[in-house]
């Protein structure tokens, strides 16, 4: 695609509407934490019956990262993110009418299923508009999207708790979800399809208008038309077996932090801790604010510094925060220190993980397996956080410091692995970390 660094008004607001998924993203994720106590007592839930409760919409994030490959090859990229505003849209009225457990849990699939598409279709799409020495600030507008749908759903749930009788709290916080995916749905309107995925699907007239919207000027990497059939996981693995290893690996350790089990059971982590629920509220606003700085340190940082010294530093810094989190929970240290804790681990997950995870997905695989790709590095991760979300309140009630001990150790072997198998993808185009990720040749470490 285009080499310069030029970014156009109108690439700029395409990119801002894309990652508007990323808010919806965020917001439907976190807001889950401000309502795991009101529902428990709503419904009578056990700690099991809290974790499928949570970890519902993760299921359905796994079918829609499924689904949203499949459909991102054949129609591209804004046609899915069309429907995945929809989804955004039925699921928060549903779950504020809910009328039971069960409808409350298949809204919350609902909510997962546009969640996965999104995951799938966003970096792929922002990956493909994006200028080559631009492309991590560009897919990483994605991610700090993210954040902020995470802040403004701690800050929306201490609004409604502090406004909203307790009974029907709970209802608006999931119901205020319905609100941004209205005006994404509206933006998308004006959001052209990716000129890569046309050029791809043989649309090459098509390709050169869009490209000379976003761009200023026609197509200089010409991506050969794929073939029409669907891609197969056979031919993933057997094409681009690399990549596909490493997304497995990276989408894997993203969950294996225990960054999605904080974010989710924050609220009970903090009363653990010894914080009343007004005061958890607050917290979790903190804990917010320092993963929308941090993950915006990170944008800045990974055109700069590259993908593998962010994620081996963070790595690092988890595991002894973590560890320190462990010591905690076991009483060792004072417990007053978990918010600073618990501030500095998102941080350094936000100026690595965070920053990287969409950005190196979106960058690893052949123009021909790139949804495909990024769906099951998608998969992988809403795999590992269903199962980290459904089990980590089974195993806190079991003992408070167990899951942190496990996510320490999980980091340091993240380290490891990174120093030893991971690329370096800076400043490559796509075209260029296409031919070098040809089984047999490596990229610069």
């Amino acid at each position: 695609m285009v080499s310069s660094g030029a970014v156009r008004p109108r690439l700029l607001f395409t990119a801002f509407a894309v990652s508007l998924s990323g808010l919806l993203f965020g917001f439907d994720t976190a807001v889950i934490a401000g309502v795991t106590e009101a529902l428990r007592q709503q419904f009578g839930l056990s700690a099991a019956a809290l974790g499928v409760t949570v970890s519902s919409a993760l299921l359905g994030t796994m079918v829609g990262a499924a689904l949203a490959g499949v459909y991102g090859d054949r129609r591209g990229a804004r046609a899915g993110l069309r429907l995945a505003a929809a989804l955004y849209l039925f699921s928060g009225f549903g779950c504020a009418f809910a009328w039971s457990w069960s409808s409350l849990i298949l809204f919350r699939i609902m909510a997962g299923v546009a969640i996965g598409a999104s995951s799938v279709l966003a970096p792929v799409y922002l990956a493909e508009i994006a200028p080559a020495e631009r492309r991590g600030a560009v897919v990483g507008s994605f991610q700090i999207s993210i954040v902020v749908g995470i802040l403004v759903a701690y800050v929306s749930n201490a609004a409604v708790g502090a406004t909203v009788g307790a009974g029907d709290a709970w209802r608006w916080k999931l119901g205020l979800t319905a609100l941004p995916a209205i005006l994404f749905q509206v933006l998308l309107v004006f959001v052209p399809d990716s000129p890569r995925s046309l050029m791809l699907r043989g649309r090459r007239e098509e390709a050169a208008q869009a490209a000379m919207l976003l761009h200023g000027h026609q197509l200089v990497d010409d991506p050969h038309p794929a073939p029409a059939a669907t891609v197969s996981l056979s031919a993933l693995w057997t094409e681009a077996r690399r990549p596909a290893m490493l997304a497995i690996v990276i989408g894997a350790l993203n969950q294996l932090t225990g960054i999605n089990a904080i974010l989710y059971y924050l609220n009970d982590i903090f009363a653990a801790a010894g914080f009343r629920q007004v005061s958890a509220d607050l917290q979790a606003v903190a804990v917010g604010l320092a993963n929308l700085v941090f993950t915006a340190v990170g944008m800045l940082l990974i055109d700069r510094l590259g993908r593998r010294p962010l994620l081996l530093a963070g790595g690092a810094a988890m595991s002894v925060l973590l560890l320190a989190a462990t010591a905690i929970m076991l009483g060792l240290l004072p417990r007053y220190l978990m918010v600073g804790v618990l501030v500095g681990f998102i941080a350094a997950f936000a100026t690595s993980q965070g920053a990287v995870i969409w950005v190196y997905l979106s960058e690893i695989f052949p123009a021909r397996f790139r949804a495909a790709g990024q769906a099951l590095g998608a998969g992988t991760i809403w795999l590992f956080d269903a199962l980290v979300a459904a089990l980590f309140p089974i195993a806190a009630a079991a003992s408070p410091a167990a899951p942190f001990l496990f996510f320490a150790l999980c980091m340091a072997t993240q380290c490891v692995l990174v120093f030893r198998w991971f690329p370096e993808t800076k400043g490559a185009s796509l075209e260029q970390i296409e031919r070098e990720m040809h089984p047999g040749a490596r990229l610069a470490r």
